[in-house]
């Protein structure tokens, strides 16, 4: 039986109580990662400062971040943050690293918004200062690294760089302002795992799949319909995209499995809100690979 992982994002935790609930259920549903976001903004919280809680909530689940602006942090004061969480949790970090791709998060920072290929060459520097920082210490090991997307840039680098890549199944909509993204259909995914496979080269690295949209439901035609709506995007893409997992558990557990067989993702993260829609499917999808 091939292993499948399974990953929840923690988003923004209204109060401890709600945290220690969040993970407790992710836990019984089978779920093995909990991740924290990297954002600004109004009611925002700290990502590490979520992850210990979250260790201290569960002492079985992984926990990560999905992913970290680098453009926030010093890599000296990252590579301490990294240190206490694995000295903290017992070596259960998973660092997801990213470039930043929210132009309102840097302007609300004050720091300055550059051309991709300058975002890029920062995560590459900070990649390269952590690997020198993170030395030996006796119990604590570097972290597994994450980095995600989907386009071109992104994903050629994250297969040179990463352990894993995680495909992240949206793309800008060309003409419209940052922030605005659409659903990859099928035929999209697979030129997107070709290109990490012949990127990657020798590297083993781990393919994750970031789903976008998970619904519980008896009607899946009505489900993609109503969602092709508000993305305005073609039925049969919602219906098709490895990227939003519509029907029953038995239906979803089975797209699951079908996505791992096609494109090789052994690891489905998505949302908080959809942590009821997955969790039923999940015992039920590792059974079919």
């Amino acid at each position: 039986m091939t292993d499948l992982r399974f990953g929840i994002s923690l988003a923004t935790p209204g109060s401890h109580d709600d945290l220690v609930r969040t993970c407790q259920t992710a836990e019984a549903h089978g779920f093995d990662t909990v991740v924290a976001v990297d954002h600004l903004g109004p009611n925002r919280t700290s990502p590490f400062q979520v992850l210990l809680a979250a260790a201290h909530a569960s002492d079985r689940l992984t926990v990560g971040t999905y992913v970290l602006n680098t453009a926030f942090w010093n890599p000296w004061m990252l590579a301490r943050e990294v240190q206490t969480i694995q000295r903290l949790t017992g070596n259960r970090l998973e660092l997801g690293l990213g470039a930043g791709i929210i132009k309102q998060e840097f302007d609300a920072a004050g720091i300055p918004w550059r051309p991709m290929d300058d975002r890029m060459a920062h995560l590459r520097s900070t990649l390269d200062e952590l690997a020198a920082l993170l030395g030996p210490e006796e119990g604590v090991r570097a972290p597994r690294t994450l980095i995600g997307g989907t386009g071109d840039r992104a994903l050629t680098f994250a297969a040179r760089h990463a352990d894993i890549v995680s495909i992240g199944g949206i793309l800008h909509v060309k003409g419209k302002a940052t922030g605005n993204f659409r659903i990859i259909d099928a035929a999209e995914t697979d030129g997107r795992v070709a290109l990490v496979r012949a990127a990657a080269g020798d590297r083993d690295v781990e393919l994750n799949s970031f789903v976008q949209v998970v619904e519980l439901t008896d009607d899946r035609t009505a489900a993609a319909e109503r969602i092709a709506a508000d993305w305005e995007l073609p039925v049969e893409v919602v219906l098709d995209s490895p990227f939003v997992l519509l029907g029953t558990e038995h239906e979803i557990a089975a797209q699951v499995a079908a996505n791992h067989r096609r494109y090789g993702f052994t690891a489905v993260y998505v949302q908080r809100p959809y942590l009821d829609a997955l969790g039923p499917a999940i015992k039920i999808a590792r059974s079919l690979v």
